[in-house]
This record gives structure tokens, C-alpha cells and sequence, in this order.
């Protein structure tokens, strides 16, 4: 009798023993699929955000010419949504009103549409000149076939713009002006004989009102970057190529590589002329 309580009793503590191994065995597992929702490995850049990707899509292409399906209105909308950065980052540097820039490109290149800038980016007609060494195309102008200036970026055709009313002296008047009497620029254009259009004023002052471009002036000069009052233009981010310069050697001095001072440029290639200007501003 003895022997059989205590049969009963070792094998109701082994079923005892059995259901708490269960018990905890059970436990476990879900403490382990708990664990595994959580990931604590950094992101990486494939994970990047919606919002993310958004943003670093919103700077506009300047490498890219207007869509020629838009009508002119929707070209012109184009065109400031696209260039007016480009154009206020000229005025900082340049003080040369970004209202006058502006219109001049929705002028000179039919909001982008025209032939020679579609070809060539050239947005402002500039021609070769005996400095350019760069890329150039051939348009019937006020002669047959004559030589502009193409350029791998539109934003390089702004800078050239920039260059050309800074470097020549009979622009220097129009840095007396203030910065952003751009009815003043416009008359001024036209009498240091920009353009043999006597109604060549007139036009820029319309699409500057007609568009709100005089916004731009207020922009920049809001942020601080420049005064309203403008000294004589000296453009301290330009060189001028002296005998026995070498791409190499201007790079060097102004702190850029070759490869950034030829695209600041827009230079195919390492040929640089005796009196040619180029830009040598901050690689930042």
C-alpha cells in the first residue's frame, strides 16, 4: 500500500514538471517573435523617404531646353520656374538685376523656344568673339551663318551674360544705378547700344511688370546679399588669361581643379586664349 502512494505521488510530479517546461518553452517563443518587430540597423539609401526624394527632385534641369509643345504663355511660366534661381545667384554675384536678366532671356530667346537657344543653350545671343574656345554653331543673324557661342548648360549662357555686361566698359554706366531701378537698366541697355531696337526698353520694362519679374530684385535684396545701392562692377570671381597661363596653373591659383574650371566655364576642352575671361569664383 505504501509502495503505491508513492508511485502516485513521483508521477504526479513528473506531470507537474512536464506542464511547467511546456509553460515556459511557450513563453519563450514569444518573447522571440516580440524581439524580431524591432529593427535597430541604421537606414540606409534605399530606404529614403517620399518626402525625401520630393525635395531633391526640385531643383529645375538648366540642361534642359523648353518643351516646344507649350504654348507661349506656358513656356514663359517655364522658363521663370526655371531660371530665376539662376538669374538672383547672378545678381549676388554681379548686381546686375535679376528682373533685367530675366527679361532679356524671355526676350532674346523666346522664353527658350528659339533656335539658337534650343541648338546651342544660348539664351542671350552672345556670339564667339575671338576669345571663345568653346563649342560654337552657326545662325543666320544679321548675317549669314554667323558663329555663337553653345554651351553645355543654360545656367553657363547666364554666366556668360553676366561676364559680358561686367568686362565691357561702355556697360559700367549702368552700375551707378541702383540695383533695382530696372526701368533704368533698360534704357541704359539700349543707349550703351545693347540692342538697335529703339523699342528694346520698353519691351523688357512690359515683360518685367507683366510677369512680376521686379520680385526677384526684391528677393535677393530682402536676403541681404547685396545693396541696393551699387558700386561699380568688379567682378573679383573673374581672371583674365594672361601670356603663359595654363588651365592648370589659373585652377591652382584660385584654389578649383581643371575639371571644375572648365565646366564653370564651359569649356570642352584645355585651350585657353590670351585675354579670355573666366569665371574663377568659390567651387562652393
Amino acid at each position: 500500500m505504501v509502495i503505491r502512494i508513492f508511485a502516485l505521488l513521483f508521477t504526479f510530479g513528473l506531470l507537474l514538471s512536464s506542464c511547467g517546461t511546456k509553460k515556459k518553452t511557450t513563453q519563450r517563443r514569444t518573447t522571440s517573435r516580440t524581439t524580431k518587430t524591432a529593427d535597430p540597423r541604421p537606414r540606409t539609401d534605399s530606404q529614403t523617404t517620399t518626402s525625401e526624394t520630393t525635395n531633391q527632385q526640385d531643383t529645375p534641369d538648366t540642361t534642359k531646353a523648353t518643351p516646344k509643345e507649350l504654348s507661349y504663355q506656358e513656356a514663359v511660366a517655364w522658363y521663370i520656374e526655371t531660371f530665376s534661381q539662376v538669374a538672383m545667384d547672378e545678381m549676388v554675384l554681379y548686381k546686375i538685376p535679376a528682373s533685367v536678366t530675366m527679361a532679356q532671356g524671355i526676350l532674346e530667346s523666346g522664353a527658350g523656344r528659339s533656335d539658337l537657344t534650343q541648338r546651342a543653350n544660348n539664351h542671350f545671343g552672345i556670339k564667339c568673339h575671338t576669345e571663345w574656345t568653346g563649342e560654337r554653331v552657326y545662325h543666320d543673324d544679321d548675317a549669314l551663318q554667323e558663329c555663337f557661342r553653345k554651351y553645355i548648360d543654360a545656367k553657363y549662357s547666364f554666366r556668360d551674360h553676366s561676364l559680358f555686361l561686367t568686362q565691357r566698359r561702355r556697360y559700367s554706366g549702368l552700375f551707378d544705378l541702383d540695383i533695382d531701378d530696372y526701368k533704368g537698366w533698360a534704357r541704359g541697355l539700349k543707349k550703351a547700344g545693347y540692342a538697335t531696337d529703339p523699342k528694346y526698353p520698353n519691351k523688357l520694362i512690359s515683360i518685367i511688370e507683366r510677369y512680376e519679374l521686379y520680385k526677384l530684385d526684391e528677393q535677393v535684396l530682402d536676403g541681404g546679399a547685396v545693396s541696393r545701392s551699387s558700386d561699380s562692377a568688379a567682378a573679383a570671381t573673374t581672371y583674365v588669361v594672361k601670356k603663359g597661363d595654363t588651365l592648370y596653373s589659373i585652377a591652382r591659383r584660385h584654389n578649383l581643379s581643371v575639371d571644375v574650371l572648365k565646366a564653370k566655364n564651359g569649356l570642352t576642352s584645355n585651350t585657353i586664349s590670351i585675354g579670355q575671361t573666366l569665371d574663377v569664383g568659390s567651387e562652393n
